[in-house]
């Protein structure tokens, strides 16, 4: 498993109560930058995240994946599944994620380890005619934007029932394996797909991965969990400015934006 790409990702969570520490979120003026939502029905470009955000964190997918990374570490170097988590953490930690560490240190090839992390059970994904509907009926075409594969993608939209609502996936792998929340990754979107970031919008449940849209003029929304309190390290930064809009409910803040139009 050898590859001579130095940088990478794939979506990842960390396994509660590993390292799932929270912080608090609220911060009184990171929604000071806040736009009308009556300006969000001219937007050309919605640009969704994919996991925890299309489909809720509650289903447990992520999480399965995030056990398939703690497999493949341990199969790779040998070692017993508690020895696998520690260094899966470590490269989490000194690299950003589990896959970029498995490439830097172990030049493992990034197509094979996305192929096994999402060897998972989709049936978690619920069919949802009710984000399909407010899909179809919300101004401007819509990218999703992955750290992930696109098999993967379209295994979760396939399963949602919204895959026709898309205009285009972008992953990793188009991003050149330069992963969110690295500013080039976004340069690169929006060169491959045309978009105007002033006239768009992006939606991810790790709010840091927001930073970069933000700076570009993007308007910005933050999808909180639904279930567990949000991990440290996808609540918002300290005095944050680059969270527009937040919610824990993305069907009913997107079906309000319906309405405005």
């Amino acid at each position: 498993m050898r590859c001579d790409r130095k940088a990478t990702a794939v979506n990842e969570v960390l396994v509660p109560g590993v390292a799932a520490q929270t912080k608090n979120s609220e911060n009184p003026g990171f929604l000071d930058e806040m736009k009308p939502i009556t300006e969000l029905n001219e937007t050309e470009t919605w640009i969704f995240d994919l996991d925890n955000t299309l489909y809720p964190a509650s289903s447990g997918l992520m999480a399965e994946v995030s056990s398939r990374m703690t497999l493949f570490v341990a199969e790779t170097l040998g070692v017993a599944s508690d020895t696998a988590l520690v260094e899966q953490k470590r490269m989490f930690r000194e690299h950003g994620t589990t896959l970029r560490g498995l490439m830097n240190d172990h030049e493992v090839d990034p197509d094979e380890f996305m192929a096994f992390v999402h060897t998972v059970d989709y049936t978690r994904v619920d069919r949802s005619p009710r984000l399909a509907t407010v899909l179809s009926n919300l101004p401007g075409r819509k990218i999703v934007y992955t750290n992930a594969s696109v098999a993967h993608a379209e295994s979760v939209l396939d399963r949602l029932g919204v895959r026709d609502a898309f205009a285009g996936i972008f992953d990793v792998a188009a991003a050149d394996y330069i992963p969110k929340p690295h500013p080039p990754s976004y340069a690169i979107l929006a060169t491959e797909h045309g978009v105007d970031p002033v006239h768009s919008v992006m939606v991810e449940d790790i709010a840091p991965n927001l930073a970069p849209a933000a700076e570009m003029g993007m308007t910005t929304l933050w999808v909180r969990h639904d279930s567990e309190p949000n991990p440290y390290w996808a609540t918002p930064d300290g005095e944050a400015d680059y969270v527009h809009h937040e919610t824990d409910d993305l069907l009913a803040w997107l079906e309000n934006v319906v309405k405005q139009a």
